[in-house]
């Protein structure tokens, strides 16, 4: 089996860079998209990405950058996309170039609105890339702890196990651990609840509901990931596994998680607006918050936290009044 081959990165940000670091620990080389020319250069200038992790320094000899999509597409065979979720049409409106011999990796936590599809979805659907030639990358792993080299564990997940498992052992390192999943729907709906649920452990920081409310706060999100997990891809799987339970802890707890970081904001009163440009940064559970409630529309499934924080961020009830009525629900 060819995988993975030569690997291109897809986007600039933060997890783009972190998982460039993993990559390289490996690859002699990568090809590099990044959309503006300006941060290319600069990039290559300086050794580092100059917006995010400044602290990660590369061997820019090892680094085919350009910001032609279809250059970079036509030159590897595994695609990792890293853009925020809103904005990976815009990117893939560029191409000319076939995509669905490619090995497509999404390390994308989000849906893509409009459309409501999970990536794997959508690439599957729009692109025609074959199930089994999509993996995901998925939990607890912020960006900033892989710049730091601390221990972090990845699951790769893909229809083919083989293929998993050969990407797997692309990122492992002395710091990234790897496990594989055939679970790709699961992981990837996982991945944009985690979002809303450390939204939602923001908004009760900021309003001042202490460490035992976030306890059952988190316990009921996990039980509440389940249920819609359950009923939108009903396959075997262990909730309590770091693809699942482990990537909502992380983002729910952590300083470095921007969805918990946006939450805080909006539960001390900023408006949605101001904490955005504040921030300067994708919250992606914002857009997943809405993506996941219009599913929901078909689905029927019990969410008050998803609807508690929609009702807030899209509806702009009060999040004091929001999550008392929330409080009254758990047990």
């Amino acid at each position: 089996m060819k995988l993975p081959g030569k690997i291109a990165i897809m986007g600039g940000g933060s997890w783009a860079t972190a998982i460039a670091k993993i990559v390289l620990a490996q690859a002699e080389s990568i090809n590099w998209y990044m959309r503006r020319d300006d941060r290319i250069e600069e990039f290559k200038r300086l050794g580092h990405n100059p917006a995010y992790l400044t602290s990660v320094r590369f061997e820019i000899k090892n680094i085919n950058f350009s910001s032609d999509i279809n250059k970079v597409v036509k030159e590897s065979d595994t695609l990792i996309f890293v853009t925020p979720s809103p904005y990976l049409k815009s990117h893939l409106k560029k191409l000319k170039t076939k995509i669905k011999d490619k090995f497509i990796v999404t390390a994308i936590k989000g849906i893509v609105p409009d459309e409501n599809l999970i990536v794997s979805d959508y690439f599957h659907q729009v692109y025609n890339v074959p199930e089994e030639n999509i993996a995901v990358i998925a939990g607890p792993c912020h960006a900033e702890e892989v710049a730091l080299e601390r221990l972090s564990y990845l699951t790769i997940g893909c229809k083919d196990i083989d293929k998993a498992k050969i990407f797997a052992r692309q990122l492992a390192g002395h710091y990234i651990k790897t496990s594989v999943s055939p679970d790709v729907a699961g992981i990837e709906y996982a991945s944009v609840l985690k979002n809303i649920y450390a939204i939602a452990a923001g908004i009760c920081s900021g309003l001042k509901y202490g460490d035992n409310f976030q306890a059952v706060l988190i316990s009921n999100a996990i039980q509440e990931m389940n249920r819609f997990l359950n009923t939108v891809h009903p396959v075997e799987r262990s909730i309590d596994d770091s693809a699942y339970l482990g990537d909502l802890l992380v983002t729910s707890y952590s300083n470095f998680s921007r969805n918990r970081v946006f939450g805080t904001m909006i539960g001390k009163g900023y408006s949605v607006k101001s904490a955005q440009i504040e921030m300067e940064m994708i919250a992606e559970g914002y857009y997943g918050t809405k993506c996941i409630k219009e599913l929901n529309k078909h689905l029927h499934v019990n969410m008050p936290i998803v609807d508690a924080v929609y009702n807030i961020l899209y509806e702009r009830i009060s999040p004091m009044i929001e999550i008392k009525l929330l409080t009254d629900s758990f047990r």
